[in-house]
């Protein structure tokens, strides 16, 4: 067995860069040359440089992947890539302060990771979901739809929710329609070359849970540059729903799963090592596009109105 390297400033940089090189998913979407990546940040690293500089070194290298699923953590810090973040809060298309006042209200409810109440006398179902971190269990989305019985359809907000755990986009994927339909495939990088990738593997719509009826009424689901990772992957799902749309901006992307492990150093990493195609053969990995496009009024806001909810709210009620 070979030994573990030292680790050194230079040693690190390599095992990084290499570690990359052979295991990265998406070097074809990002437009990225890792060799030319490599021959501007290698020079920058020497033995005596400090902690925090090697840090700035590595940190500054992954961000030219332009992927919020690429972290370096330390002790001290953990990077972020800066094109995501930027791009989340400059597209960010919502207004928190109109939607807390003027579409939950002070009366609204929280089952599980949800907020909601009921708009237009309880015609449409508002819900906030602004992680899917939050818990996401059937029973809950099952409590919110029976509490609403008047109402045509549901709103379902997903703007600048960061993602969180995949369990919960199958929870709520179980309580909408089993059609067989394809919802995606996926593959994972199994060699050193960049296009090295295991054989395509199909995935379709979950069969439903028996102690609950799958919600068939229309929905529509908002989503903006801030939605993020499994928020994304829900996005991508929904293509495969018929009573299901998508109203906004396009998603932040990241529907490749991240792995990792230490560096020599001991500093961690984490990149993404495979990707999704969707039905139609696209890499959405950049962000997926709604159904409809549509951004927030800042006019409108100062009055008290999002016309993207208004909007949703005008397609459930065929308005």
């Amino acid at each position: 067995m070979e030994s573990d390297p030292e680790g050194t400033p230079t040693s690190t940089f390599q095992y990084l860069w290499q570690k990359v090189d052979e295991q990265y998913a998406f070097f074809d979407v990002k437009a990225v040359n890792w060799d030319s990546v490599r021959l501007v940040y290698a020079p920058l690293v020497t033995n005596d440089i400090s902690n925090d500089s090697t840090f700035a070194v590595l940190a500054a290298m992954l961000n030219c992947l332009n992927d919020g699923h690429v972290n370096l953590t330390s002790r001290y810090d953990v990077s972020r890539c800066e094109a995501v973040y930027t791009r989340m809060y400059e597209r960010m298309q919502i207004d928190p302060r109109v939607v807390a006042l003027h579409y939950l209200g002070p009366d609204y409810h929280s089952t599980g990771g949800f907020r909601h109440n009921g708009l237009r006398h309880d015609s449409v179902i508002y819900v906030r979901y602004s992680s899917f971190s939050g818990s996401a269990s059937p029973k809950y989305f099952d409590y919110i739809v029976h509490h609403y019985p008047k109402a045509h359809g549901l709103v379902l907000d997903l703007r600048q929710n960061g993602g969180g755990m995949i369990e919960n986009v199958w929870n709520l994927l179980r309580m909408l329609p089993y059609s067989g339909n394809k919802l995606y495939e996926t593959q994972i990088k199994s060699g050193p070359k960049h296009n090295e990738f295991s054989p395509l593997e199909s995935v379709f719509t979950p069969h439903n849970l028996d102690n609950y009826k799958p919600y068939d009424k229309p929905m529509v689901v908002l989503t903006d540059r801030g939605s993020y990772s499994a928020t994304s992957f829900f996005a991508l799902c929904c293509k495969s729903y018929p009573n299901v749309t998508t109203l906004g901006d396009t998603t932040g992307g990241g529907l490749g799963l991240p792995n990792g492990g230490q560096l020599p150093n001991g500093w961690y990493y984490r990149f993404s090592i495979t990707r999704t195609i969707a039905p139609d053969g696209g890499n959405y990995e950049n962000g997926v596009p709604p159904d409809e496009t549509l951004f927030l009024d800042t006019i409108a806001t100062r009055q008290g109105h999002d016309n993207i909810i208004d909007r949703a709210i005008a397609i459930i009620l065929n308005e």
